[in-house]
Protein backbone atom coordinates (compact mmCIF):
# COMPACT_ATOMS: atom_id res chain seq x y z
CA UNK A 1 0.00 0.00 0.00
CA UNK A 2 1.16 3.51 -0.77
CA UNK A 3 1.03 6.13 1.96
CA UNK A 4 0.10 8.97 -0.40
CA UNK A 5 -3.51 9.83 -1.19
CA UNK A 6 -4.38 10.05 -4.88
CA UNK A 7 -5.23 13.76 -5.02
CA UNK A 8 -7.71 15.61 -2.81
CA UNK A 9 -10.59 13.28 -3.67
CA UNK A 10 -8.68 10.05 -4.09
CA UNK A 11 -8.46 7.22 -1.59
CA UNK A 12 -6.37 7.54 1.55
CA UNK A 13 -4.85 4.15 0.75
CA UNK A 14 -5.02 1.71 -2.13
CA UNK A 15 -7.33 -1.26 -1.78
CA UNK A 16 -5.33 -3.91 0.10
CA UNK A 17 -5.08 -7.61 -0.61
CA UNK A 18 -8.18 -9.36 0.67
CA UNK A 19 -6.36 -11.35 3.32
CA UNK A 20 -6.63 -11.01 7.09
CA UNK A 21 -3.18 -9.41 7.23
CA UNK A 22 -3.89 -7.04 4.34
CA UNK A 23 -7.22 -5.97 5.80
CA UNK A 24 -5.76 -5.59 9.30
CA UNK A 25 -2.96 -3.33 7.98
CA UNK A 26 -5.48 -1.21 6.07
CA UNK A 27 -7.80 -0.87 9.06
CA UNK A 28 -4.83 0.05 11.28
CA UNK A 29 -4.09 2.94 8.91
CA UNK A 30 -7.56 4.30 8.20
CA UNK A 31 -9.56 3.36 11.31
CA UNK A 32 -7.20 2.25 14.10
CA UNK A 33 -10.01 2.22 16.65
CA UNK A 34 -11.60 -0.67 14.70
CA UNK A 35 -8.59 -3.05 14.82
CA UNK A 36 -9.88 -4.72 17.98
CA UNK A 37 -13.26 -5.37 16.32
CA UNK A 38 -11.54 -6.82 13.25
CA UNK A 39 -9.38 -9.06 15.43
CA UNK A 40 -12.41 -10.29 17.38
CA UNK A 41 -14.35 -10.92 14.17
CA UNK A 42 -11.40 -12.87 12.71
CA UNK A 43 -11.14 -14.99 15.86
CA UNK A 44 -14.88 -15.76 15.73
CA UNK A 45 -14.77 -16.49 11.99
CA UNK A 46 -11.82 -18.83 12.41
CA UNK A 47 -13.48 -20.65 15.29
CA UNK A 48 -16.74 -20.97 13.36
CA UNK A 49 -14.91 -22.18 10.26
CA UNK A 50 -13.19 -24.88 12.28
CA UNK A 51 -16.39 -25.95 14.04
CA UNK A 52 -18.45 -26.07 10.86
CA UNK A 53 -15.62 -27.26 8.61
CA UNK A 54 -16.60 -24.54 6.19
CA UNK A 55 -14.83 -21.52 4.74
CA UNK A 56 -18.07 -19.53 4.73
CA UNK A 57 -17.33 -17.70 8.03
CA UNK A 58 -13.91 -16.63 6.73
CA UNK A 59 -15.42 -15.51 3.43
CA UNK A 60 -17.98 -13.44 5.36
CA UNK A 61 -15.15 -11.90 7.42
CA UNK A 62 -13.21 -10.92 4.29
CA UNK A 63 -16.33 -9.56 2.60
CA UNK A 64 -17.35 -7.48 5.60
CA UNK A 65 -13.94 -5.93 6.21
CA UNK A 66 -13.15 -5.45 2.51
CA UNK A 67 -16.34 -3.40 2.14
CA UNK A 68 -15.49 -1.48 5.32
CA UNK A 69 -12.02 -0.63 3.98
CA UNK A 70 -13.35 0.26 0.53
CA UNK A 71 -15.78 2.73 2.11
CA UNK A 72 -13.48 4.15 4.78
CA UNK A 73 -10.56 4.83 2.45
CA UNK A 74 -12.66 7.72 1.08
CA UNK A 75 -13.44 9.97 4.09
CA UNK A 76 -16.26 11.87 2.35
CA UNK A 77 -17.98 8.63 1.35
CA UNK A 78 -17.56 7.20 4.84
CA UNK A 79 -19.04 10.34 6.40
CA UNK A 80 -21.97 10.23 3.97
CA UNK A 81 -22.62 6.58 4.79
CA UNK A 82 -22.66 7.35 8.53
CA UNK A 83 -25.07 10.23 7.93
CA UNK A 84 -27.40 8.00 5.91
CA UNK A 85 -27.27 5.31 8.59
CA UNK A 86 -28.13 7.94 11.19
CA UNK A 87 -31.17 8.99 9.13
CA UNK A 88 -32.37 5.39 8.98
CA UNK A 89 -31.67 4.74 12.68
CA UNK A 90 -33.47 7.85 13.88
CA UNK A 91 -36.62 6.97 11.96
CA UNK A 92 -37.79 10.59 11.84
CA UNK A 93 -38.21 10.64 8.06
CA UNK A 94 -38.96 8.19 5.28
CA UNK A 95 -35.79 6.10 5.00
CA UNK A 96 -36.35 4.89 1.42
CA UNK A 97 -33.98 7.37 -0.24
CA UNK A 98 -31.33 6.86 2.46
CA UNK A 99 -31.57 3.08 2.14
CA UNK A 100 -31.23 3.30 -1.65
CA UNK A 101 -28.13 5.50 -1.34
CA UNK A 102 -26.63 3.16 1.29
CA UNK A 103 -27.13 0.30 -1.13
CA UNK A 104 -25.39 2.25 -3.92
CA UNK A 105 -22.43 3.07 -1.65
CA UNK A 106 -22.06 -0.54 -0.54
CA UNK A 107 -22.43 -1.84 -4.11
CA UNK A 108 -19.67 0.52 -5.27
CA UNK A 109 -17.46 -0.57 -2.36
CA UNK A 110 -18.01 -4.24 -3.20
CA UNK A 111 -17.07 -3.60 -6.81
CA UNK A 112 -13.92 -1.68 -5.81
CA UNK A 113 -12.91 -4.54 -3.54
CA UNK A 114 -13.38 -7.02 -6.37
CA UNK A 115 -16.25 -8.79 -4.64
CA UNK A 116 -18.65 -8.45 -7.57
Amino acid sequence: MSAQPDGPYGPLIPMPELTPDGLRAAVARIAPSRVAALTQHLFEATTNAQQTQSLAPLRAFVHSWAVFVAVERYPDRAARLRELERVVDEGEQDPADAIAEIRRIRDAAEAEAGLR
